[in-house]
């Protein structure tokens, strides 16, 4: 077997087998779901997500919310159709992309009164309705309730029957204070992500959030060009072998693979700039990390403002994930790709100037992933001291998440050595950089992974990208399009599957022969 015609079985039976994952979970991903249905025909908009018995496992072991509530009622039930409106008004708080209080409980409800749900409301022991249900959302998948069990960590609210009171409740739960007239940002209960390790399991999400604005912005302000179309290419091999998300591996493996018709090298010339200047031109809508994304919020780099955090925090957490999951010899690559791309593609110009004059300062290749690892670790500090002065200044900063050096002592005491304050009020760190690289490397590698590790352990059941796979570092998968012949290919990986794209050019040029003796 030729190299080329193995380079193509992997990729399709890559492709197949993330395919057939996919098609095996539901259509309505966890996330969708998540956000309330909201058509534009609709009146009132629905925010618990009603379930049934083919989705009910797959919504709660995959969604990002740390508690769930399930009520179990009849549509025939009369006290049922009053308690709706109560139900809602809390739902309110919790779910959907205009959640005030988003990431803390899914609201959902399942109709016994369906033939289709019979088993399950008998899985839950429901004796009555409605009868609500509280625990961590990975307990109901594939779980169920017995009145005599002791230990379950599966709760009956017996206090909900008003809004007032249901909220109450939680209130309880959670040691919160949430109020029915809370509106996004005011009475927030933002956990810290200075003192608890643990927190940045939740940008699991967020890195696929972030990776959709990122592409979203270069697709809305159309920002492929002659000279930028060869670093995106670049970018999009370094997320399709390390991103941290199966979903965006996937998508932007198909990206690459249909580069050529997404975005063709002639598509900057008069007869195509109709197409270019079309919404629809270049990427035109293709989703990077699927249609589950946007879901429409953040959960580890929210802020408690509006204007604070979100994308920019996503994106750094998307810059040292990749970071930490290279292999040496493809640092370089990486190095140049995130510089290349930040200096292209990201549309904040003051920002980008002094990103890429960093870049520029590096007078030596890494040999290493340690180094560029360290290097970014570094470099994202040096932003973080500059912001920390203009916000003092302007006072535009997030008051819950000012800019610190980072890691703090709270995260990783044996990181710091020694520390002494400059004469411009900054303090100056003196780190154990071995430590440092075993902090990064846990703290964006393995603890970043860990919920989706958890959600695994749940079953051997794949459902839509929520397994330990998803974040492990993939080296099999990079397929250089279009201009890739021109890019330095910075692994086996990129070596190796270059044979297929060479295979589709051949097939492609002998298509457009033929078509045009059919034309003669």
């Amino acid at each position: 077997m030729s190299m080329s015609e193995a380079s193509v079985i992997l990729i399709v039976i890559v492709l197949l087998l993330i395919s057939s994952n996919e098609a095996a979970s539901i259509q309505s991903g966890s996330r969708s779901i998540l956000r309330a249905v909201s058509s534009e025909n609709k009146a009132q908009v629905d925010y618990a997500v009603d379930l049934n018995s083919t989705n009910f496992d797959a919504v709660l072991r995959n969604t990002p919310a740390a508690h769930a509530i399930v009520e179990f009622f009849a549509h025939w039930c009369p006290a049922c159709r009053n308690y709706k409106p109560q139900y809602e008004k809390v739902a309110r708080l919790f779910n959907g992309p205009d959640a005030v209080h988003p990431g803390i409980a899914l609201m959902t409800r399942v109709d016994c009164a369906l033939k289709i749900n019979n088993k399950l409301c008998d899985k839950f022991s429901v004796s009555h309705y409605p009868m609500l249900f509280w625990g961590p959302p990975s307990k109901f998948a594939s779980g169920g309730w017995e009145p005599k069990e002791e230990k379950s960590e599966i709760h009956v609210i017996d206090d909900g029957r008003t809004a007032e009171r249901l909220l109450n409740w939680i209130n309880k739960q959670l040691g919160s204070s949430y109020g029915l007239d809370d509106e996004k940002f005011e009475n927030e209960h933002l956990p810290s992500n200075i003192s608890d390790l643990g927190q940045i399991a939740r940008a699991v999400y967020d890195v696929e959030e972030a990776t959709f604005f990122a592409f979203e912005i270069i697709r809305e302000h159309k920002m492929i060009k002659p000279h930028t179309r060869a670093s995106l290419i670049k970018f999009l091999q370094l997320l399709v072998a390390h991103h941290p998300s199966k979903r965006c591996r996937k998508g932007s493996a198909e990206v690459l693979v249909n580069f050529d018709e997404l975005c063709p090298p002639d598509m900057w010339s008069p007869a195509k700039q109709e197409a270019v200047n079309d919404d629809k031109g270049m990427l035109g809508n293709f989703q990077i990390c699927g249609k589950e994304v946007p879901r429409g919020y953040w959960m580890f780099c929210r802020g408690s403002k509006n204007d604070t955090r979100g994308f920019s925090c996503g994106l750094w957490v998307v810059l040292h994930s990749l970071s930490v999951r290279i292999e040496d010899g493809e640092s370089q690559f990486a190095f140049t790709a995130v510089c290349d791309f930040i200096n292209n593609f990201f549309i904040c110009e003051e920002c980008r100037e002094h990103f890429y004059q960093m870049c520029s300062s590096v007078t030596a290749p890494f040999n290493t992933s340690r180094d560029f690892a360290l290097w970014l670790w570094s470099t994202h500090n040096k932003v973080n001291e500059r912001l920390m002065k203009e916000e003092a200044s302007e006072g535009t900063g997030d008051p819950k998440f000012p800019k610190i050096i980072w890691p703090p002592k709270q995260l990783c005491s044996s990181c710091h050595l020694s520390s002494n304050q400059r004469e411009n009020g900054v303090g100056q760190i003196d780190w154990n950089l071995n430590e440092v690289y075993k902090f990064l490397t846990g703290y964006y590698g393995e603890t970043l992974a860990s919920l989706y590790k958890e959600k695994d352990r749940l079953g051997d059941e794949v459902t839509d990208g929520a397994i330990a796979d998803l974040v492990a570092s993939t080296n099999a998968v990079v397929v250089p399009v279009g201009a890739a012949l021109a890019i330095a290919l910075a692994s086996c990986a990129f070596g190796a599957l270059a044979c297929y794209w060479r295979s589709q050019q051949k097939n492609r040029k002998y298509y457009h022969q033929l078509h045009s003796l059919k034309n003669i």
